[in-house]
């Protein structure tokens, strides 16, 4: 295996930033965006939208940081499940 890969999507639902939205959550979102990275911290896929209203650069700055950190949960959770294969 070259490198991990992880996903989360992410938005703002009545102001506030949400990670990992539902489908209730993302139905409602103000924004919506996804992010899908590499093991390294290159990313693969940043996709977003403003669903019903416009968002900032320190908006979407603070989601990308979010996201970066949830990314981050996910590959640790599966290096230790393929750790527990060996």
């Amino acid at each position: 295996m070259k490198d991990s890969v992880a996903a989360v999507s992410i938005g703002i639902v009545d102001g506030k930033i949400l990670l990992d939205l539902c489908y209730e959550e993302d139905s409602k979102a103000d924004v919506d965006m996804n992010f899908v990275m590499t093991g390294s911290g290159k990313f693969i896929e940043v996709q977003g939208t403003a669903e019903s209203a416009p968002f900032t650069k320190k908006q979407m700055d603070h989601m990308a940081e979010i996201a970066q950190q949830g990314i981050k949960e996910l590959l640790k959770a599966q290096k230790q499940v393929l750790a527990s294969l060996h």
